[in-house]
């Protein structure tokens, strides 16, 4: 009888796992940072056009995205890979965690947009989207508080704008990180990064994720923010009292998709991918609710452009930013780590720093001499310059350190006492910058 017992325990535990591999054939698991209203339209014409394959979708931000995929063992990994990111996919297909889709190509779709490839020249990710990275204002909170729209991302730094600006980090949003590195590419490190702390200085938080900054200004809790294009497009298109605004520096490049080296089902994942970048996915990022540009030319999708929708090519004509993704992705850790450490963690401190330079600044004036304007000037050399510099951010040592699993001890070590070091300098400085400018204001 236990003999018995046995067999039939047996064939039940087969049948359960006979189950489960039929449970999982067909269906198609998606990380990605999109927002739900993107991802429910592509699931919904997905799956009515394909009954036999279901879609998962997972919701992570992109670095949360990689470090997901590099964790799971060949065949337990998720099909695609989603996300507005270049230099993200780099890191991936720099790890061997991208499988190869240049069959998938849709001939339709220009190799370039300005001199940016759409495609990965090696073939382990396409381009599913064209995306910029811009201002977000509403107008009726810069109507309450006499604020001049921007249109720079200078315009962001003035006294005027103490409080009112939202921001994310590069660590928890793809989207911010490309902003981040647009705006030092453009820039220059030392520039780019004074560019980056005064406006942190004037932001009232750093939000928790992509979605914080829109949502923020949709609803008015900020009257502006960095965030790609497609947040400021669909709440102008769904009815907010918005508007967005490409600056001169900005990047006009792909939004990715690709498919991960060792999913579980590689054939139903390549179907998904030949789907976005068909016709009919493309007329999907035109809906109102989405507002994303397609990488399929407008001429081609049969007049349904609304009408004033940006077009990517006189964007990327005029842009300043040649975008250079093997160094964004060759810094990406560092990028991270060194704003989450000077500003994310440090936002207090630095609001603090900010707040006393712009009341120094009005109690001196515009023309300041003597030792107080010394003061001023070294608060504001202390706030606003990088704890490290551009030489610094290319030794190798360190970008290999930053880069390292944090699973792993001895690594996590390492990662720990740089990113302790940044923190402790951006505090003091924080703090002697304050002081000075307190010392200049009396």
């Amino acid at each position: 009888m236990k003999r018995i017992g046995r067999l039939v325990a047996t064939a039940i535990i087969a049948a359960a796992a006979q189950w489960s591999l039929g449970a999982m054939a067909g269906t198609v698991t998606i990380i990605t940072s999109f927002p739900k209203e993107l991802t429910d339209a592509y699931k919904s014409a997905f799956e009515q056009e394909n009954p036999g394959i279901k879609l998962e979708i997972l919701n992570k931000n992109t670095v949360a995205g990689i470090a997901y995929v590099r964790e799971l063992p060949p065949g337990q990994r998720p099909e695609v890979f989603w996300a507005s990111a270049p230099d993200a996919f780099e890191v991936l297909a720099r790890d061997k965690l991208l499988a190869n889709v240049a069959s998938l190509r849709n001939p339709q779709i220009p190799d370039k947009i300005g001199s940016f490839p759409v495609n990965d020249p090696s073939g382990f990710y396409l381009g599913q989207a064209l995306a910029g990275y811009g201002i977000m204002y509403n107008t009726r909170y810069l109507k309450a508080n006499k604020l001049q729209a921007p249109t720079a991302w200078t315009d962001l730094l003035g006294p005027q704008w103490f409080g009112h600006v939202g921001i994310t980090a590069p660590s928890r949003s793809g989207t911010m990180h490309l902003t981040v590195e647009t705006i030092l590419q453009a820039e220059g490190w030392d520039k780019g990064w004074n560019t980056l702390l005064r406006m942190a200085g004037n932001s009232s938080s750093v939000t928790e994720r992509s979605f914080g900054v829109p949502d923020g200004v949709d609803n008015g809790q900020f009257g502006a923010g960095p965030v790609i294009d497609f947040f400021g497009l669909s709440g102008k298109y769904s009815g907010f009292p918005v508007e967005f605004v490409y600056p001169e520096e900005t990047a006009i490049v792909p939004a990715n998709i690709a498919l991960v080296e060792g999913a579980r089902n590689a054939v139903e994942g390549r179907k998904f991918i030949s789907y976005t970048i068909s016709q009919a996915g493309q007329e999907i990022l035109l809906q109102p609710k989405i507002s994303r540009l397609p990488v399929i030319p407008y001429k081609d999708l049969g007049g349904k452009v609304p009408a004033n929708y940006p077009e990517p090519t006189a964007i990327a004509a005029r842009s300043k930013v040649q975008f250079d993704t093997d160094l964004s992705s060759a810094r990406y850790y560092l990028v991270q780590s060194l704003f989450d450490q000077t500003i994310t963690f440090r936002l207090k401190e630095l609001q603090a720093a900010t707040k006393a330079i712009i009341e120094a600044e009005r109690k001196l004036g515009a023309n300041p001499s003597g030792p107080k304007a010394e003061a001023l000037r070294q608060a504001r050399e202390l706030a606003y310059t990088p704890v490290m510099d551009e030489s610094q951010a290319r030794d190798q040592q360190l970008l290999r350190t930053l880069a390292g699993n944090r699973k792993d001890a001895e690594a996590n070590r390492a990662i720990t006492q740089v990113e302790s070091d940044w923190n402790t300098r951006a505090r003091e400085r924080y703090e002697r910058a304050r002081d000075l400018a307190l010392q200049a204001a009396k």
